[in-house]
């Protein structure tokens, strides 16, 4: 078994060393996959690895060859990740994007990526028909892929330092932006992930619910797999789905995006038995509120559960993490996002130029990754005016204390002039209102802010116990009442912000 040192990622590579190590480690589906149906519900390491290699086979016959661009463009499931694995077999490029965008996004990237491929399926056929800039014969349904007869080729190989995968920016500040990884820098962060999985030591089933397009997705199963644990991917966030999985299954751990652990917290109510095996909660992408961590602590039967919570961010991967447990976490600061992981990630505070804060002093976030993304494809100038050396800026605003404690305020583009942070007033509201499943903070058009609320499932709203909440708060506008799923979210379920504050300003909520 690979030890902690770092290794490069390569998809294919990574994935056949793995499933040699433990071929019988489990792949368990709540779906059948499209693009590999012969998985079934059920399937192994090895028996997925022979099937990825008779799509590579076919990607072949359909004229993917070493150095493409591959867009891969489909519904959300497992497969979408598999996909990757097998163009990155032929020394093709992967470009992981997310199902929701719309046709005009979609022909920048064809523009970007000069006339790539593009595998597709049902779901994203109606965003194909729009598409003007990509040729025909580029256009691959996962029907035509599955028909195609193949013979085969033998493997290619990039350069280490190549890019060899491409992710995308979440688009909540416009058009997202192409993220450049190779299989060094993709290597730095598996190696980060490993130290965390490592001081796993039961190998029981890890159970996730992740955008299979985020770079997030990629890093965590090959991490996993090289510590050989059985992998149950969910490819629906339904209440009702997850509990039947989970009561099935018995997972050791769970992760999701934070938005789909507040939206779960109906599970934990509804079914507590249904996680009882899990030891482990992850989430990643965001931070989250301390009363939705507790709900799923106290739902488990393990002993001593443990919730992770990391912060980072596309170009730089994993950086900053903290643990939370039963014991700790109603007196956790839940702005509190913990420390980097030895010399692998670290943060500091910087001005508005770059230069160090002390402590305790508000200012832009400041990343430094060994994992550091490459580049934006085609737009290198706006990657390099986050460079400070070896130093990203993350967009984020925040501070550290004496103690290298790195608190989460706002995005930099979020911050109101009247509130010290956006994101604490909203994990206050969340854990003190249970009717509710969404508290965001956004600016109106005069620059005031703005809540919207979102109703817990068959919950009402409870107008006196809002006004209760915030009256010893800076001044907020009368809060306004979407659908939860009304609410523009980005692939991670992210809330897109500037989306919010334009609906605001054109009088559409």
């Amino acid at each position: 078994m690979p030890d902690h040192t770092m290794i490069p990622l390569n998809l294919y590579s990574n994935y056949e060393e793995y499933a040699q190590f433990f071929p019988n480690s489990e792949l368990i589906f709540d779906e059948i996959l499209v693009a590999f149906p012969e998985l079934a519900l059920r399937s192994t390491y090895q028996n997925s690895l022979e099937v990825i290699l008779q799509r590579a086979y076919q990607l072949s016959a359909l004229g993917v060859k070493k150095g493409d661009k591959v867009i891969i463009f489909k519904s959300p499931k497992f497969d979408t990740y598999l996909l990757a694995v097998a163009v990155s077999y032929l020394g093709a490029v992967p470009a992981m994007i997310s199902y929701h965008f719309p046709a005009k996004t979609m022909e920048i990237f064809g523009e970007r990526l000069a006339q790539p491929f593009i595998i597709y399926d049902q779901q994203t056929e109606p965003v194909i028909a729009q598409l003007a800039n990509y040729p025909t014969e580029k256009q691959i349904s996962v029907a035509q892929l599955l028909a195609t007869s193949y013979e085969p080729v033998p493997q290619e190989k990039l350069a280490l330092e190549e890019i060899s995968y491409i992710t995308h920016t979440s688009g909540t500040t416009g058009v997202p932006k192409l993220i450049c990884h190779s299989a060094q820098s993709m290597g730095w962060r598996t190696t980060w992930q490993r130290e965390v999985f490592g001081k796993i030591k039961e190998k029981g089933l890890l159970a996730f619910h992740i955008s299979p397009v985020h770079s997030r997705f990629n890093i965590g199963i090959s991490s996993a797999m090289a510590f050989g644990f059985s992998l149950m991917p969910l490819a629906s966030p339904k209440v009702d789905s997850l509990i039947t999985m989970l009561e099935k299954e018995q997972p050791l751990a769970l992760e999701t995006h934070p938005n789909n652990f507040v939206q779960w917290q109906e599970a934990t109510r509804k079914a507590p038995h249904a996680f009882s095996s899990i030891r482990y909660y992850h989430s990643t992408f965001d931070a989250i509120n301390n009363q939705t961590m507790a709900a799923f602590l106290t739902a488990s039967a393990a002993n001593d559960p443990v919730f992770l919570q990391v912060y980072g961010q596309s170009e730089c991967g994993p950086m900053i993490l903290k643990s939370h447990r039963l014991s700790t976490i109603h007196e956790n600061n839940a702005r509190d996002m913990g420390f980097g992981l030895g010399e692998l990630t670290k943060a500091r505070i910087a001005d508005e130029n770059g230069h160090p804060l002390p402590a305790n002093t508000p200012g832009n976030i400041h990343f430094r990754s060994k994992g550091r993304a490459l580049t934006y494809f085609k737009e290198d100038e706006r990657f390099t005016e986050n460079c400070y050396d070896i130093w990203w800026d993350s967009g984020d605003y925040g501070v550290m204390n004496v103690e290298g404690a790195l608190f989460l305020k706002d995005r930099q583009v979020d911050l109101i002039q009247s509130i010290d942070s956006s994101l604490a007033l909203e994990d206050l509201l969340l854990d003190k209102l249970d009717f509710l499943s969404e508290v965001v903070i956004v600016k109106d058009k005069e620059h005031y802010p703005q809540p919207i609320l979102a109703l817990a499932a068959d919950a009402e709203m409870d107008w006196d116990a809002w006004w209760q909440a915030v009256e010893d708060l800076p001044h907020l506008n009368k809060a306004i009442l979407l659908d939860f799923d009304a609410i523009p979210r980005t692939a991670t379920m992210k809330v897109q912000r500037r989306k919010l504050e334009a609906m605001l300003a054109n009088s559409l909520i």
